[in-house]
């Protein structure tokens, strides 16, 4: 046992897995053959997509988190047919295909991994060996040679499986941009002439820029061969359990999907201690009884969504909470 991990699984650990995983059921009934993005704190009624954007594949790995605990071909077969809809993306041009074929396909079947591989070598054909990266890509529209930072978590794990010095070198490459000043900036982009250039969106205070790049780092300690990162780890791991969506917004709101993020970053590190700290405090203050994870928040800026369910968030406090209680191991 890791010096870092808990001494024993939190009571509360397995009866919060089986609620998000009940949600879990109640979700795929309500949205059929779409993808769900976000709900709303009233009803808990979804807003969803049809193709499953940069998130389809969160609601994905939900559906075979969720097959793998019933162990019911009904719930085996849900999740196989929705990763099979997420085939159009493999050869898109977004380094977002590191959130939806990595997540996607972590906990599925050996035999729908053909899909991960089609994906994975698609991105290293992406990577521009010049700027050392898989550039964030043209797919959702606006500039295409942008390094963002949630560009890394996902695509880190997905590389490595077809070219794991592509892999390091997109890792430290975003690294490298991100955390090299103060403030931080979580997105850049690149012109010939002038180089790099930091963006203002995401802004430097966005709570999910630090839990994106903790996670692309654990990933690549686990599955790149990249040496312990402790000191890289520790500058991204938040003093607060729970961050606000925005640090220089004091007023709030908070955003629990980046503190599930950066849970399970810390569990797949060894962090176990806090990590469980961070989860028990999800679970206590945020986690309804009927299994979702309120007070995420999508875009502040936008104001979209600012204070209610994420699939991403689901997704993530499904997969700590599993790591947590043994269901799955670490891959």
């Amino acid at each position: 046992m890791s010096a870092h991990a808990p001494a024993a699984t939190p009571a509360w650990a397995a009866p919060a897995l089986a609620r998000v995983l009940g949600r879990v059921a109640v979700t795929r009934a309500a949205v059929g053959d779409r993808f769900p993005l976000f709900a709303g704190p009233d009803d808990g009624t979804w807003t969803t997509t049809g193709r499953g954007s940069w998130t389809g594949g969160f609601w994905a790995g939900l559906l075979w988190l969720r097959a793998r605990y019933t162990g019911a071909p009904a719930d085996r077969d849900a999740a196989r047919l929705c990763t099979a809809r997420l085939a159009g993306w493999a050869e898109s041009d977004t380094a977002t295909r590191g959130l939806i074929f990595w997540y996607g396909t972590l906990l599925a079947a050996d035999g729908e991994l053909g899909l991960r591989e089609r994906a994975a070598l698609a991105c290293r054909d992406s990577f521009d060996a010049e700027l050392g990266l898989v550039p964030w890509g043209s797919a959702f529209g606006g500039p295409r040679m942008l390094a963002r930072a949630d560009g890394v978590p996902g695509l880190v794990p997905l590389l490595a499986t077809v070219d794991a010095e592509a892999a390091v070198t997109h890792l430290r490459r975003h690294l490298d941009l991100c955390l090299g000043q103060r403030p931080r900036h979580w997105a850049w982009q690149h012109d010939p002439r002038r180089g790099w250039t930091a963006r203002e969106d995401p802004p430097p205070g966005w709570s999910r820029g630090p839990a994106w790049l903790l996670l692309a780092v654990a990933e690549a300690v686990r599955h790149a061969g990249v040496g312990e990162l402790g000191e890289v780890a520790a500058g991204l791991t938040p003093d607060a359990l729970v961050p606000l969506a925005d640090a220089a917004r004091l007023e709030g709101p908070y955003d629990t999907s980046a503190a599930a993020v950066t849970a399970t970053a810390l569990l797949l590190l060894g962090h176990g201690s806090r990590a469980v700290a961070v989860l028990d405090e999800l679970v206590r203050s945020h986690l309804t009884g009927d299994g979702r994870l309120m007070d995420g928040c999508y875009d502040l800026a936008s104001g979209t969504a600012v204070a209610h369910e994420l699939i991403w968030g689901d997704f993530f406090l499904a997969y700590a909470l599993a790591l947590l209680t043994g269901l799955t191991e670490p891959t």
